[in-house]
């Protein structure tokens, strides 16, 4: 039976424990309601990029440009995975999901797979299991910028127009609630067809269009912008995931302290009673031999 000490000293280092569980709580749920924000700010933008795509990829041959260009699979065909996953821990499963889900890909691919690791845990964690890495990202989301976005889109249009690939897929948490978050899996690139020609939710208008310049101009300028804000966006969908989820994790671990307190407390409060029964028994027998 542990004394009385030991049990004051575990239960003052669970309070300690308890503190900074709501500390980091509080800061997590303070970055959640801006990285909301930039969510709110950036989805009109990508939306109306995907419908202005749809409007002129309807009016354009595909093979035009070479991000919209699908080849074919075969035992020499490579994907890159982009991985996007948090710097840091303390986050429930939101990076063990993320890495996962890519690891089942990885394996599960009939074409050789290169990754893209964004993020310091998925670095680690791939880095250690001799995985082939293109390129790696840590320290992006302490002051996440469109440049940094930009960096990683380019690389990948990079690396996918020069034949080094033939597919680029992202793979990332995306934001749903602050209670749920689910990985998603899009492709990157060749652009989907059915993404840009308005056969997904985004209508396509009716009204043809004079170019000023050529249509060809305008998707070259088009399309690599849409690759950059769909990277943007995934960035911002994962870094307000990771403060959900940390969020939760968190609130959790200061609930179940506050349990661990509780039950601690009253195993004590026994020992102390029992403690006190015994002396008494001790003065009370001592006294009877008198």
């Amino acid at each position: 039976m542990p004394s009385l000490i030991d049990l004051r000293r575990r239960i003052r280092a669970v309070k300690n424990t308890q503190q900074i569980t709501k500390a980091m709580k509080m800061v997590a749920a303070s970055k959640l309601r801006r990285a909301q924000e930039r969510i709110m700010s950036a989805r009109p933008y990508a939306q109306q990029m995907q419908r202005v795509l749809a409007s002129v990829a309807a009016r354009v041959d595909p093979s035009l440009h070479p991000l919209l260009t699908v080849r074919e699979p075969g035992p020499a065909s490579k994907t890159l995975l982009i991985v996007v996953t948090g710097d840091k821990g303390l986050c429930g499963s939101f990076n063990t999901n993320a890495i996962k889900s890519a690891g089942g890909l990885v394996s599960g691919s009939p074409q050789r797979c290169e990754l893209g690791l964004v993020g310091r845990k998925g670095r680690d964690f791939f880095a250690r299991r001799g995985f082939t890495v293109l390129f790696e990202e840590v320290g992006l989301f302490s002051r996440l910028r469109y440049d940094d976005a930009q960096a990683i889109a380019e690389t990948a249009m990079n690396v996918f127009t020069s034949g080094q690939v033939d597919q680029v897929v992202l793979v990332y948490n995306e934001f749903r609630s602050v209670i749920s978050q689910r990985v998603v899996v899009d492709q990157l690139l060749p652009i989907a067809r059915e993404g840009v020609e308005g056969q997904g939710k985004a209508p396509v208008s009716k009204v043809d269009y004079l170019y000023e310049p050529s249509a060809q101009e305008i998707f070259d300028e088009l399309l690599p912008r849409y690759v950059e804000s769909q990277v943007y966006r995934a960035l911002l969908e994962s870094n307000a995931a990771f403060f959900a989820a940390q969020m939760t994790a968190m609130d959790t671990a200061t609930k179940n302290s506050a349990e661990m307190i509780g039950s601690l407390t009253l195993y004590m409060n026994k020992v102390r009673q029992a403690g006190i029964t015994r002396e008494i028994i001790e003065v009370v027998s001592g006294a009877q031999a008198l």
